[in-house]
């Protein structure tokens, strides 16, 4: 991955568009820092003391830290996410959206657009529930003008944010949306390990338990790469075909089916879902807040089997649903027998499709199970321990995701001006 990166940036036009990245996520740490006016931050601290560990302790890990400083950018990218994984099951149930969603370039784009105007509603609901809601004794002043403020300032934060990664995805270097939570999560990696370090000096862990978490740390990065790179490859024979005077066709070749063409936004997709109740219950006191917090929280004695039992259920949904939408095995059968290609034993057509889906189906339980296991061990290993350790398996999973995703496209990126250059 280094000599890749270090190779890359030797081509300008990479290291333009690596510099652009970088740059933009800059402004994004940056701006994690810019607090929200009219909020004080002492009750701030004191509200998270008093929830350090729960959900509050979860939003402010995905946030990179913002929710706690309570900055612009306290809402994060999670508005733009939950608006995303709206509008892709609306494209199933309704048929407009369908059809508008096959129409090329143009229908994504509309598409794209309703995605946004529904992340700025999703953005202010929120603002005003966390601002007039949960955090309103952090107002300094209780006037509509300065809650208007904040509301304001924590709705166009997110906006901003959705413009910074549609900027990275076009004139960057990878999913621009992925690499903010990404670098949100990383920002608290050195402060994880510091509390590590922390505990063991403090004899309130032993090193046994560390060890454990670091193997268990090792074999997550190991799982995710191997999930991510495995591939199932499908002959494939072109028929020869006589085109005026010359012949094309007769090679071999492959189908490469990933085992997991989803990556991670299932896993995304699965917290942010299973974060709406937890963020709900920080607007309510006593009998939905307490039964949240037991049942559907990995702080419940209870609530963390429910929590993890729920999200091996979404992972593998998501993954199913995901992979659905980035293969279409009768559409691909279609444009074999159209080029004059078939599978060695298995008939053009319809055989042909219903044998992709069958390769499709297998491989996605398996990556989808695997993709849960994952994430879920982490969460039960951290509750057989006493280590209070918030960069778990959800985060690790999406880190080694989101930098096997990037350095991927910058493979393909060097490997398109490889031959460009070779052409010529």
């Amino acid at each position: 991955m280094l000599s890749t990166l270090r190779d890359a940036w030797k081509i300008p036009d990479l290291r333009k568009k690596m510099f652009f990245t970088l740059l933009m996520l800059l402004i994004y740490r940056l701006g994690s820092h810019v607090p929200v006016p009219g909020m004080d931050r002492e009750v701030i601290e004191q509200i998270f003391s008093g929830g350090e560990g729960g959900v509050l302790g979860f939003l402010d890990l995905m946030s990179g830290g913002s929710m706690r400083q309570f900055s612009i950018f306290a809402l994060n990218i999670y508005p733009y996410i939950t608006a995303s994984i709206i509008i892709q099951l609306l494209t199933i149930a309704i048929p407009s959206l369908e059809a508008l969603s096959k129409e090329g370039e143009e229908g994504r784009k509309k598409i794209a657009q309703y995605t946004r105007y529904g992340t700025v509603v999703l953005a202010l609901v929120q603002a005003i529930g966390f601002s007039i809601g949960f955090f309103n004794r952090a107002l300094i002043d209780k006037s509509f003008g300065t809650a208007a403020v904040v509301v304001l300032t924590l709705t166009a934060g997110t906006a901003f944010l959705m413009w910074l990664g549609e900027q990275i995805t076009e004139k960057g270097i990878g999913n621009g949306i992925s690499l903010i939570i990404f670098i949100g999560i990383i920002s608290r990696l050195p402060g994880a390990l510091y509390e590590i370090y922390q505990l063991l000096t403090a004899g309130q862990v032993n090193i046994i338990e560390v060890l454990l978490f670091g193997i268990v740390a090792i074999l997550i990065i190991a799982g995710v790469v191997a999930i991510q790179q495995g591939q199932r490859r499908i002959p494939v024979q072109y028929a020869k075909r006589v085109v005026g005077r010359k012949m094309y066709g007769g090679q071999s070749t492959h189908i490469p089916l990933k085992v997991l063409m989803a990556g991670v936004i299932p896993v995304i997709f699965s917290t942010s879902i299973l974060a709406f109740p937890q963020t709900l219950s920080l607007f309510f006191e006593g009998g939905f807040a307490n039964f949240v917090r037991e049942y559907l929280t990995v702080n419940g004695k209870v609530g963390i089997w429910i929590y993890s039992i729920l999200n091996v259920i979404l992972i593998i949904l998501f993954t199913y649903f995901y992979t659905a939408v980035q293969f279409n095995p009768v559409e691909y059968a279609k444009n074999l027998k159209q080029h004059g290609g078939f599978i060695p034993g298995i008939r053009p057509g319809k055989p042909t499709s219903e044998f992709l889906s069958r390769i499709v189906s297998r491989l996605t339980i398996v990556g989808a199970l695997a993709l849960a296991i994952i994430a879920t061990l982490p969460v039960l290993v951290g509750s057989l321990t006493d280590l209070n350790i918030r960069f778990g398996g959800t985060a690790l999973l999406i880190v080694v995701g989101v930098a096997l995703e990037t350095v991927k496209q910058i493979e393909s990126q060097m490997l398109m001006r490889h031959y460009k250059g070779f052409l010529k």
